[in-house]
């Protein structure tokens, strides 16, 4: 397999930590140009630290991350420390990081970097809201066509919310710049709530990764005992589901994911379904496709290739 250009657009949260993990596990198939940081999970200048804090963890020192827009498009800035901690990365004890915060804005690093690089060369995956991305379109228009895919973690239709009744969380935190994305005439992949909820990190899977018996392995078991309780406690069942890392995993295994070319449109409007993803599954609204919509998933494969790779960190 190629090896794929990639940026990380990224809120840490514990498990963006474990995808971006994943990511710099898998050198042979993914180049990560850069990591740009955004408010979403918890606030920007711990999202911006947290990005480097996994860096450092994966021995990736040299790895240049970039801190974007601290606040969503029109909207003040929702969070999730019910869900990750205070830090963003509650459960592990990991020491301050020491590389630098890039002096370059995120968005700027996005521009600057499609801008040089040659036409469908650079995948975009992002693993929070997207308002780096929504920004960095609006200023640069032209850079839109540089891309070869966005592939991001968005969405819900089957399994509706999971911070409102209707909405995904990082849509529903900027659900303008979900919009505009969308709406961008670029190849797009959604792994939403349908897939993620069908990854299940259950109390063995955590063992599996302490077994690794190494920094990285102990790390993401606390990270994932703290995050998953969450959900645990929300859904009344024995697992939680696992979202970001499925951005990684389907650039890597691809054929571990099925789903549909489908028209996919937010909701930007309504109070009571505000970031809501209507997907259009049953193709019943005759709007256009623009997105792959991403349904299923081989759970088995997949947390597979996530302890496998892991293990090499």
């Amino acid at each position: 397999m190629p090896q794929k250009k990639i940026i990380i657009d990224t809120d840490p949260g514990q498990d963006d930590a474990v995808a971006i993990l994943l990511a710099l596990a898998s050198p042979d198939e993914l180049d990560v140009l850069g990591i740009t940081s955004v408010a979403g999970n918890v606030p920007l200048e711990l999202t911006s630290k947290n990005a480097r804090i996994v860096c450092e963890l994966a021995g990736r020192k040299d790895l240049l991350v970039f801190a974007g827009c601290e606040f969503p498009i029109i909207r003040p800035l929702i969070t999730a420390e019910h869900v990750h901690g205070k830090t963003g990365l509650d459960g592990p004890t990991l020491p301050e990081p020491k590389m630098p915060l890039q002096e370059m804005n995120g968005v700027d690093f996005i521009i600057e970097t499609l801008k040089v690089h040659e036409s469908n060369s650079i995948t975009l995956c992002c693993l929070g809201p997207l308002t780096n991305i929504a920004v960095a379109f609006k200023r640069e228009p032209e850079i839109v066509s540089k891309l070869k895919e966005i592939v991001m973690m968005a969405g819900a239709y089957f399994e509706v919310g999971n911070i409102t009744p209707t909405a995904e969380f990082n849509v529903y935190v900027d659900p303008e710049a979900a919009q505009i994305v969308l709406n961008s005439p670029v190849k797009k992949t959604l792994l939403p709530l349908d897939v993620t909820h069908k990854i299940l990190v259950t109390r063995d899977k955590i063992q599996a990764f302490r077994n690794l018996a190494s920094p990285v392995g102990e790390a993401v078991s606390d990270m994932l005992e703290f995050s998953e309780r969450f959900d645990r406690q929300k859904y009344g069942t024995d697992a939680a589901p696992l979202h970001d890392p499925s951005v990684i995993a389907y650039l890597l295994e691809p054929n571990l994911f099925s789903g549909k070319f489908v028209n996919v449109e937010i909701e930007t409007e309504s109070q009571l379904t505000l970031g809501m993803t209507v997907a259009d599954w049953w193709g019943v609204s005759c709007r256009k496709a623009n997105a792959t919509f991403i349904g299923n998933v081989d759970s088995r494969g997949f947390f597979d290739l996530l302890t496998e790779r892991l293990s090499k960190l």
